[in-house]
Formats: C-alpha cells, sequence, structure tokens
C-alpha cells in the first residue's frame, strides 16, 4: 500500500511561494532523488502548470537539471482539475471522484505518492487522506502569499528533521 505524502517549500513564516526558494546544489540533488524514487505525483491544477516546466528540455540547462526532468517525466503523475481539458505525458486527468481516485492509487501502488499543491493537500488532508508531511523551511521570511497550511489541522506527530543542502530543514510529521 502506497503512503500519501505532502512535501512543498516553505518560508520561516508559512508561506509557499516557488518564485521565491532557489535550492543548492545539494538540496536540489535531494529533489531529484526524491523523485526518482517515488511510485508517482498528484497535482492541483496551478502547481501541474508549473511543473509542466519540466517537459521541455532546455538548452540552458545543466546535468542537474536534465536528470531532474527525465525523473520528472519518468514518474506517472495524476492531475486534480475540473477547467483542465487534458494533460501532458505520463500524465491522468482526474476530474471526478478524487477521494476514490486516491484511495485506490494508494491501495494499488506501493512506495510514496507526493501530493503537490497547498489547495489540493488541504482537501486530501480534510478527507484523511494524507499520511505524512514534509515541511522544507527555507531561511527566508515572506511576510506574504499563500499560507502553506490555511485552516485549522489535524494534530501532528514530527518524526524527523534532517538538514538538507547549506540551509534547508525538512521536518516530517505524520498526523497524530
Amino acid at each position: 500500500m502506497a503512503k500519501l505524502v505532502f512535501a512543498l517549500n516553505q518560508s520561516l513564516d508559512g508561506y509557499v511561494d516557488h518564485t521565491e526558494f532557489s535550492p543548492d546544489p545539494a538540496l536540489f540533488r535531494h529533489f531529484i532523488d526524491d523523485v526518482r524514487s517515488l511510485a508517482g505525483s498528484v497535482y492541483g491544477r496551478r502547481m501541474y502548470e508549473v511543473m509542466q516546466y519540466w517537459d521541455d528540455d532546455r538548452s540552458e540547462w545543466d546535468d542537474a537539471k536534465r536528470d531532474y526532468a527525465a525523473a520528472w517525466r519518468r514518474q506517472p503523475k495524476w492531475v486534480v482539475s475540473r477547467s483542465l481539458q487534458s494533460v501532458g505525458p505520463n500524465a491522468t486527468l482526474v476530474v471526478d471522484d478524487v477521494e476514490a481516485t486516491i484511495r485506490g492509487l494508494k491501495a494499488r501502488l506501493d512506495g510514496d505518492i507526493e501530493v503537490s499543491g497547498p489547495e489540493l493537500a488541504r482537501s486530501l488532508t480534510d478527507l484523511g487522506l494524507v499520511d505524512e508531511y514534509r515541511l522544507y523551511l527555507h531561511p527566508v521570511v515572506l511576510g506574504r502569499g499563500k499560507p502553506l497550511f490555511a485552516g485549522p489541522r489535524p494534530p501532528l506527530c514530527l518524526v524527523a528533521s534532517d538538514r538538507i543542502g547549506a540551509d534547508v530543514i525538512r521536518l516530517t510529521y505524520v498526523p497524530a
């Protein structure tokens, strides 16, 4: 049975904004290895549209970016959206019955399935489907933006903390 994991970069004051966090080489290598290890990923529409950047090769990429793109393209993706009409390669559009789809993925797959996007993660948390939270804390204070957690969350229990790269701490929590 697969485990649904919500992993996202966050500022010290609790906001998410992918344009404000650029990983150092060690953290980027961690993300490459993480993506390679996943059974798949579940995306909300907005996060999927951001991540589609990795679908096309770019001449300015270095080896690490090419490695990340290859890992991202290889993994199966499920995109939860009512507005998209289609999705890219190795992706499946989920329009209806998100709960049944995610429960089915968890029952059918082995390993970790990562969920990306705070709004989708909130919905899946409300359904009791998120098994683990991996928060990558960056030493940045944004003072604005989209909060990682909007609204009450279930009680969480810290199960691990890891320093990754020069400045990032990953905190791993499970529902208590």
